[in-house]
């Protein structure tokens, strides 16, 4: 009896990635494939690429040559935003074998024939317009927590980004649909699932370019509040425009949905929000935080911004710097502005040079770090309830509160996965928290 082939795969990016990959490996196993560690030897390397920063897709050169390392005659399939922006350019990496766009991608066994490598790669990538149905995914490899996959694509036309041509236009699951895998996913014991698209406020629209919202995000998120097994529901990100005081109100009363938002400002300077082509303001932005905070003061707020625009003036940067610091908010993901081909945004005057780019963002890293650490200090000597992760590094395992503050104890194998009422103490030179519980102190 022949043993099975072998499949591994390695995704690069965001956490909408990471649940599509999920969903990609579940085909693979239903058709006889088994899955194995990347460092195992393959069969078939399926590689899950990001394109938001340029340091993604030379992650992605190195990635093949890796698996090339570890399984030479190894067929090599790249999928993802890269390799829909720029399938030629992947067929030129030595070893990849198939380039799949955003149409082709969930179609992958049906380009896969007899897995003998080719002398050049071959190419399926339809326009990106052709990217207009919905294909359900979520991951379920992590015990703790799965990425559920909403929405796709985005109709936003923000100067900086390439996601609407590597994704396509926005577009939704029906809710019977997303209920139905949260239900199998509290089936499979995950306690937490993290809701993730492109631009998830935008939840409703159909499928084939149908602009109609069939239901708004609001409804979404009313109905998955009634799946039962589910012990807590994370919202990934949402635009400052699209976060309603009614979807902010909903989640103050809700016992399932955590009080923990992330959401994208990308500039505090409201010039710069205009280059960017936002559609907001910095006033509405201020607004959302403090409503939130109003409703739930221990709620932690991340923010998105990037630092070195192309016009950022260092005024402007001062102006972004000190906005942050007079708000109520708890960490930053702070990126630093790369030229993207096919953005309006690079051939923009007043170009950044890098050295000041990156002394910004130094500047913001330093600032989220306060702000994380008096977000932790607020929190001390409070009760909470944190799910502890499978993660062992050094003897320590973490797990985190509903609303996001990062705990670390001695490892247990008997807490993964586990939920347990603590106190948090104090915070440990890692910068994450100590805790105790009632019985025994859990701390290092």
């Amino acid at each position: 009896m022949n043993s099975p082939q072998k499949v591994s795969f390695y995704t690069l990016g965001c956490k909408l990635n990471f649940s599509e990959t999920s969903t990609i490996g579940r085909m693979f196993a239903d058709n006889g494939y088994k899955q194995v560690e990347f460092q195992e030897g393959a069969d078939v390397y399926v590689i899950n690429t990001c394109s938001v920063t340029e340091n993604a897709d030379k992650k992605c050169k190195k990635v093949v040559k890796e698996a090339l390392k570890y399984s030479p005659k190894a067929y090599v399939v790249i999928i993802g935003c890269y390799a829909q922006l720029k399938p030629a350019e992947i067929a030129d990496i030595p070893g990849v074998d198939l380039v799949l766009g955003a149409a082709e991608k969930f179609r992958l066994l049906d380009f896969i024939n007899d897995l003998t490598k080719k002398p050049k790669a071959e190419i399926h990538n339809q326009p990106i317009n052709e990217a207009n149905t919905f294909v359900s995914s979520y991951s379920v490899g992590d015990r703790t927590r799965a990425f559920l996959k909403v929405q796709d694509g985005c109709d936003y036309s923000c100067s900086f980004c390439t996601i609407p041509l590597a994704r396509g236009a926005s577009r939704s699951d029906t809710v019977s649909n997303i209920v139905k895998s949260a239900t199998e996913i509290a089936a499979s014991g995950v306690k937490e699932i993290v809701l993730t698209g492109v631009n998830i406020g935008d939840y409703g629209k159909g499928e084939h370019g149908n602009k109609k919202h069939e239901n708004t995000f609001l409804e979404l998120i009313q109905e998955l509040d009634k799946v039962d097994g589910i012990d807590r529901i994370r919202i990934s990100s949402v635009e400052p425009n699209l976060l309603t005081n009614e979807v902010i109100e909903f989640v103050a009363q809700s016992k399932r949905f955590v009080p923990h938002f992330h959401i994208p400002l990308q500039s505090g300077n409201n010039k710069i929000l205009g280059l960017m082509r936002r559609r907001y303001k910095r006033e509405l932005y201020a607004e959302r935080v403090a409503h939130i905070k109003s409703l739930m003061p221990e709620c932690c707020i991340g923010v998105d911004v990037i630092v070195g625009f192309p016009g950022e003036t260092k005024e402007d940067f001062l102006d972004t710097y000190n906005f942050l610091n007079g708000l109520d908010i708890s960490y930053l993901h702070v990126f630093t502005y790369s030229e993207r081909e096919n953005t309006p945004a690079i051939d923009f005057e007043g170009v950044v040079g890098g050295s000041e780019r990156a002394d910004r963002s130094k500047m913001l890293h330093i600032l989220s770090e306060k702000k994380r650490r008096f977000f932790y200090e607020q929190n001390l000597s409070k009760n909470y309830q944190v799910l502890f992760e499978a993660d062992c590094k050094d003897g320590i395992m973490h797990g985190f509160t509903r609303n996001y503050i990062k705990v670390s104890v001695k490892y247990d194998p008997v807490l993964v996965n586990e939920l347990k009422d603590v106190q948090l103490v104090s915070i440990n030179n890692e910068g994450d928290v100590d805790i105790k519980e009632a019985e025994e102190i859990l701390v290092h």
